[in-house]
């Protein structure tokens, strides 16, 4: 046999190994690994409305107290949660936050919500959005603009304050007075505009009614002579982070006309809230 046969006859490990990628890419991750045990304690903790402790965890989990102390510790050192200052609670960290948005702006299911919105802007002739709350702002995940001339321009991604606009109050409507404290308390409630409801016992008062009417009004509060109506996408025994929101200048919408635009608004709302169900696989 030649060189040239043997060469061909012998096995090509790197030949091999490529042939073999497409079948191990393939095959699931096993459930009971490293990475998954990590993954599903932070999927618990980013589930849960307060911040979590090590006790509470190990409880919940059933894990041993040091492998819990010690999942922590990596998720902490990665970015992923951040210890609270009396160093032993745990929240959502900057990277979680935004690895969480990036995947609501970019989801595979962005074509046929876009579509949502832009039938739903040719229903009603205003500029629409599909808002979600991060942190203590909303925002804007997608966006149709109205064809009218005078309309206020915002682009997809662009943060608006919670208190000040209508999507927020729609979510916060949502979460207990604890929990609202905790998440604007820490700084005044900053003015706008001499609508912007400034302070928080006026603020409670206003969501109270956001929940019991089921659709939040931003009635010049974020930008002067700009009215804005939203209503949460339904989500099956679940709270609803995401609202959809339609916006006008106050010389074609008035607060007091909201309710016309509930019908078209919740429409959406349940379309995407199915485009979203599918998308999980539900």
């Amino acid at each position: 046999m030649t060189t040239a046969s043997r060469a061909s006859a012998e096995p090509d490990p790197e030949r091999a190994e490529q042939a073999d990628a497409p079948a191990r890419a393939a095959e699931p991750v096993a459930p009971d690994t490293p990475a998954m045990r990590l993954f599903g304690l932070l999927e618990l903790i980013a589930a849960t409305d307060d911040f979590v402790s090590l006790p509470g965890l190990v409880a919940e989990t059933g894990m041993p107290k040091p492998t819990v102390h010690r999942m922590l510790g990596q998720l902490e050192s990665a970015g992923l949660l951040v210890r609270q200052s009396d160093g032993r609670h745990y929240g959502t960290g900057a990277r979680l936050r935004a690895f969480a948005e990036s995947l609501l702006l970019n989801s595979t299911q962005h074509g046929a919500r876009h579509a949502v919105i832009d039938a739903l802007v040719e229903e009603v002739g205003e500029t629409c959005n599909v808002t979600a709350l991060s942190g203590n702002e909303v925002v804007y995940l997608d966006r149709v603009e109205t064809s009218e001339p005078l309309r206020f321009y915002l682009r997809t991604g662009s943060r608006v304050p919670a208190h000040a606009s209508a999507s927020g109050k729609m979510v916060l409507s949502q979460m207990s007075p604890e929990q609202r404290r905790k998440l604007l308390g820490h700084a005044p409630l900053r003015g706008y505009t001499p609508n912007t409801i400034t302070d928080a016992d006026r603020l409670e008062a206003e969501l109270a009614r956001v929940a019991e009417q089921g659709y939040a009004v931003d009635d010049e509060e974020f930008l002067a002579g700009l009215v804005c109506v939203a209503v949460l996408v339904p989500r099956e025994g679940a709270r609803s982070n995401t609202c959809v929101a339609v916006q006008a200048p106050t010389l074609r919408l008035q607060p007091d006309g909201a309710e016309g635009m509930l019908g078209p608004l919740r429409r959406a709302a349940r379309a995407i809230a199915d485009i979203e169900e599918r998308g999980s696989g539900a």
